[in-house]
């Protein structure tokens, strides 16, 4: 149980550095593409948009089946928590670039216009502008991202990846076991509340209103 909940918090800590530097580049440059009016950003936005839409929409349990040959040449393996961790990846960077991209919309346009008025660089608007103001939305979408992320390693356990969702399915559903089964499920749950908890508290403390 103690290396199960191990490998769940294994797998959701790394692939969450991967997806949000991914995720946040990704909805940077999204929101950039959008705010450019040449015919050659529309055309790049609208092929990025719907590349980030396709890997959002397939199902994990699918996705993580068609990575399977791709994880095995990556990680060297195709079972355990290492296994999982490139479709976990892969499935949530899509969505936290979308979150990125609606926070930095929501940027008062206003705010980045003293900023032009001011002749602040590009460089300068993203990391004294953007980021900043949008940072309580950016926390948010980290928050919801993470969670999401628990329920996908639950699912990758189904399949080998190990995890509080392995050991649910294959010592506790497979062998008729309920205890097994929802003393995983608790303590999904127990670590799904604390990331709340820690993610609200971070984004009232960045809340400047």
């Amino acid at each position: 149980m103690q290396q199960a909940a191990i490998d769940t918090l294994f797998m959701t800590v790394v692939a969450m550095i991967f997806v949000i530097i991914f995720g946040f580049l990704l909805g940077l440059l999204l929101y950039s593409l959008s705010r450019n009016k040449s015919p050659f950003a529309k055309i790049c936005y609208s092929i990025l948009s719907v590349v980030s839409n396709i890997f959002r929409s397939i199902p994990y349990i699918v996705l993580i089946i068609l990575l399977m040959d791709f994880s095995r040449k990556l990680v060297g393996t195709g079972i355990g928590a290492k296994a999982a961790i490139p479709s976990l990846i892969v499935s949530a960077a899509p969505f936290y670039a979308r979150l990125v991209e609606i926070a930095f919309r929501e940027v008062d346009s206003g705010v980045l216009e003293a900023a032009d008025a001011m002749g602040a660089s590009r460089i300068q608007k993203i990391f004294k502008v953007l980021i900043p103001e949008s940072t309580p939305a950016l926390l948010s979408g980290v928050t919801l991202t993470t969670i999401t992320m628990i329920g996908f390693t639950a699912m990758a356990g189904i399949i080998g990846g190990g995890g509080l969702g392995g050991l649910a399915y294959q010592e506790g559903f497979s062998r008729n076991n309920n205890t097994v089964t929802l003393v995983a499920t608790v303590l999904i749950l127990v670590i799904v509340f604390i990331i709340q908890f820690v993610g609200d508290q971070l984004v009232k403390r960045s809340d400047k209103r």
